[in-house]
């Protein structure tokens, strides 16, 4: 069984992570580039986090009420018996918890992430093999274009004439691959007289 790959905006939603060394710095740095704000408790707390902007850190044990208010927890300790108790925590209060390498006390699970301005891909093997969802991200890494954000961009800003000017949906998707074409096959910039030729086309 899979893990089904929901896509949540967390930016401003508060973030707790639980833990001070590497392995909480790495869950962090996946997540600030999604903006969310980030408290990282723990009694000592490794300079590598110390030093990254606008985290709120308190160097403590973790305590219950800690939790109050998360929107998502990052348990990243060494102490299986804290993690398990904060998994508990959290599965009462319905507050989704991420237990690092420990899968059955995760109520998700971090996939490998490939992110390029708009794009965002999750990669998940379920949990069974982080080493071949690292080598999927590098290989989905080495196809992205560095023009993919302006390419996205393009077709979003489109988007309104397209619907207003073709009554169809399956013509609505033609004239979305045909100006995809020109700009990925054909390396060719769209501009408005493009788009007026190919939406009077297809009406």
């Amino acid at each position: 069984m899979g893990y089904f790959p929901f896509y949540i905006d967390i930016e401003n939603k508060k973030c707790l992570v639980v833990g001070g060394g590497k392995v909480a710095l790495r869950k962090i740095e996946k997540l600030l580039p999604f903006k969310p704000e980030i408290t990282v408790a723990a009694p000592k707390i490794c300079d590598e986090i110390n030093k990254l902007p606008g985290l709120n850190i308190t160097e403590k044990r973790f305590e219950d009420t800690d939790i109050d208010g998360a929107f998502v927890v990052i348990s990243a300790t060494d102490d299986n018996d804290l993690n398990a108790h904060i998994f508990r925590l959290c599965s009462e209060r319905g507050i989704l918890v991420n237990t690092v390498d420990d899968k059955e006390k995760c109520g998700f699970i971090f996939p490998a992430l490939v992110k390029k301005e708009n794009v965002t891909v999750g990669i998940s093997t379920g949990g069974k093999s982080p080493i071949y969802a690292r080598f999927l991200r590098k290989t989905i890494e080495g196809t992205l274009d560095d023009d993919c954000d302006e390419i996205i961009e393009l077709l979003s800003s489109v988007r309104k004439t397209i619907k207003e000017t073709i009554d169809t949906e399956e013509k609505r998707k033609e004239a979305f691959e045909r100006i995809l074409k020109f700009c990925i096959t054909d390396r060719k910039s769209v501009d408005e007289n493009k788009i007026s030729e190919i939406t009077e086309d297809l009406r």
